[in-house]
Parts: C-alpha cells; sequence; structure tokens
C-alpha cells in the first residue's frame, strides 16, 4: 500500500508542469492557470497513477515477459566471439537463472540458438 501511495504522490510532482500546460491550450486568462485547471490536473493524475500502477508492475515485474542482462563487450559462451553478450536471466514457464553462479553469456545469433533450444525442450 505504501508503494502505491509513493507511486500516486510521484504522479503528482508532474502536476506543475500538467495544470498550466491545461491552461495554455485552454486559453485560460492566467499562465499558471485558474483553480479549475489545477484540480483537473489533479484528479487527472489521480487517475492515471492508479491505472500505471498496475500497469509498470505488470511490466517490470511479470514473470510472463522474458528478462535479459546485456554486456557491452564479453565472450560468448558458445562461439568466443567478443562482442555484445547476453544472458536470459528469467522466462515464462519457470526459468529462473536470477541466482546463477556462473552465468553464461551468450552473442545474439548463439543466445537466439539457445532460446529456440530452450523453447523447443519445453523449458520455456
Amino acid at each position: 500500500m505504501i508503494r502505491f501511495l509513493l507511486y500516486l504522490f510521484r504522479w503528482q510532482l508532474s502536476t506543475i508542469i500538467l495544470a498550466p500546460s491545461v491552461a495554455f491550450f485552454k486559453h485560460s486568462p492566467s499562465i499558471w492557470g485558474t483553480k479549475e485547471d489545477w484540480i483537473a490536473a489533479i484528479i487527472a493524475n489521480l487517475i492515471g497513477g492508479c491505472i500505471f500502477f498496475w500497469v509498470d508492475r505488470f511490466i517490470f515485474k511479470s514473470k510472463t515477459i522474458e528478462k535479459w542482462e546485456i554486456l557491452r563487450s564479453g565472450q560468448c559462451h558458445d562461439c568466443g566471439k567478443t562482442e555484445n553478450v547476453r544472458r536470459l536471466v528469467m522466462a515464462p514457464g519457470g526459468y529462473d537463472r536470477t541466482t546463477d553462479d556462473n552465468p553464461e553469456y551468450r552473442c545474439l545469433a548463439c543466445s537466439k540458438k539457445k532460446l529456440e533450444e530452450l523453447k523447443k525442450n519445453k523449458k520455456i
């Protein structure tokens, strides 16, 4: 609950920009907007925060989306090339290598092969 309230508070910080923007496009008499512009911005931010809290939570904490760790320069575990490498950290179906002591990084081509192999063997 505290995270949700902090998230809503963070959304309210944008009211400082939103209210004058509403006033500008509404052609309000004041550049800073009227009382109604500020109330509208506050309500809009509350509604937006209530919706996007759950959307962001799904995107960033969901186990239905693959999570990759990428290194700008490293050696591929399979082919030995030195370039951008990545490893699959988490994937749907219970694949979880977040606590792997010996992570295996692969180049783009080899990581695609490994991903297809895991899908074929129904590990993800």
